[in-house]
């Protein structure tokens, strides 16, 4: 058996156990790298650890941390009252301003895991006090990063359009732009009305607005317990303390540090929620042991294991059986099936740089639209990104209600598998085997 084939067996074999045992996958992972990488690809340990996703690691522990110091001081109760406020208690506006939000920060540029773990944390919240589906919470803050993130000016636009460009395919950077963007207002419409957005289109909208706008939180007394600073139990506004507007004012450096300096969104929350534990070491003092270390070990756990996988060439093998498909159109789409699978546990970007030179030499012979592909191949390697081992997922589950966590895990485990399938099915049918594009 090729070291291909032992890789692919050994992966599903850690789905396997996690899912009929107790056991946590994460772990699991880190042994099947190990094992796999230590008796048959013949790495030492130096080079298996070289794969742990330190990035990754960083930015989950660095945004949970920063949060959860938030949630203690009472910043982002203060923050859900504000948001309320400004939709005047229409609740069921609120996913798709999160949408709206997001959408808007990766169109302009931010990388999509940055506009995430600035939005999600405070989304989240909001889905935890006034009983939203953080499913459906999270993944309209996913979709909205996924449509924005193919504008002529966004990470992964700038990355397909470069891609094109050196390989002198043609290109519609405004059609690409377009075609993402629909693909995930239409996502996010089914998503609504599967998660609990009928449920919200039933409260009313009234009352709610009534007791938000006198200071409560609404019809919704949403958890038997209060966050520190929270005053949801009677009719008086949160009140915004020192720490508070510190800890408003780190969150504002986040925020630009990431989208107008590109400061590493990790090491930038990190260095925010140092300083606020400085100045204010009593309150931080909790928020360690509320960062979501389980999620930390289970998404780094799988993609060091990936990562092995990428050393061993399985993913390059990949495409090389797909290149010797001999009809150009199942080979379209089994190019977007690849990419939406190695998307779900890897980068996103890297997919998108590695994928598309792999569909160069049919794409030249004509047989095929090559902007189809691409816009197929694109928006099916980016909305999988709701997969828990992507970094947009993880973040919407780090940042979960710690009693709701494991449910939400599942569900956007189910979302994103169901999506590799779905997303490049249905891409296929409209941009690809027409030939119209």
């Amino acid at each position: 058996m090729s070291i291909q084939l032992i890789t692919v067996a050994a992966l599903a074999l850690v789905f396997l156990i996690a899912t009929v045992l107790p056991v946590h996958m994460g772990a699991l992972a880190f042994v099947a790298a190990f094992v796999v990488g230590t008796a048959f690809a013949g790495e030492s340990t130096d080079d298996i650890v070289a794969g742990f996703p330190g990035d990754l690691f960083v930015i989950l522990v660095g945004v949970t941390l920063l949060f959860a110091i938030a949630k203690g001081n009472g910043t982002v109760d203060w923050l859900v009252h504000a948001a309320v406020r400004a939709v005047r208690g229409r609740i069921t506006l609120i996913p798709w301003v999160m949408f709206g939000v997001t959408a808007a920060l990766t169109a302009v540029g931010a990388v999509v895991p940055a506009a995430v773990a600035i939005i999600a944390p405070i989304g989240m919240s909001f889905a935890s006090r006034y009983r939203i589906n953080p499913v459906l919470m999270g993944l309209l803050i996913i979709n909205g990063a996924s449509a924005g993130g193919f504008s002529p000016i966004s990470i992964f636009g700038s990355i397909v359009n470069g891609v094109v460009g050196r390989n002198n395919l043609p290109s519609n950077p405004g059609l690409l732009f377009l075609s993402s963007f629909l693909f995930n207002v239409v996502l996010s419409v089914v998503v609504f009305f599967l998660f609990g957005g009928r449920e919200l289109l039933r409260r009313q909208p009234e009352r709610e607005q009534a007791a938000v706008l006198a200071g409560g939180g609404g019809p919704v007394t949403p958890e038997p317990s209060t966050p520190t600073g929270s005053t949801s139990g009677d009719d008086t506004p949160p009140s915004l303390t020192r720490d508070g507007v510190f800890t408003l004012l780190g969150l504002a450096a986040l925020a630009v540090g990431a989208l107008a300096f590109g400061l590493d969104v990790g090491f930038t929350a990190l260095t925010v929620a140092a300083l606020l534990s400085i100045a204010s070491p009593h309150a931080a003092k909790a928020a360690v042991g509320q960062v979501a270390w389980p999620t930390v070990l289970l998404i780094c756990g799988i993609v060091t294991y990936v990562s092995l996988m990428e050393r061993a060439g399985t993913i390059d093998w990949l495409g090389n059986l797909v290149t010797g498909i001999g009809s150009p159109l199942l080979a379209a789409l089994v190019i977007c099936v690849i990419g939406a699978i190695v998307s779900a546990f890897a980068s996103t970007t890297g997919i998108l740089g590695a994928l598309i030179p792999l569909a160069v030499p049919f794409l030249l012979a004509g047989e095929i639209g090559a902007v189809g592909l691409i816009v197929a191949l694109s928006i099916s390697s980016s909305v999988v990104d709701s997969s828990p081992f992507s970094t947009s997922g993880a973040l919407v589950v780090a940042n979960a209600p710690a009693d709701q966590r494991d449910h939400t895990f599942r569900r956007l485990m189910i979302w994103g598998f169901s999506m590799c399938a779905v997303a490049p099915i249905a891409t296929w049918i409209f941009f690809v085997s027409p030939g119209w594009l």
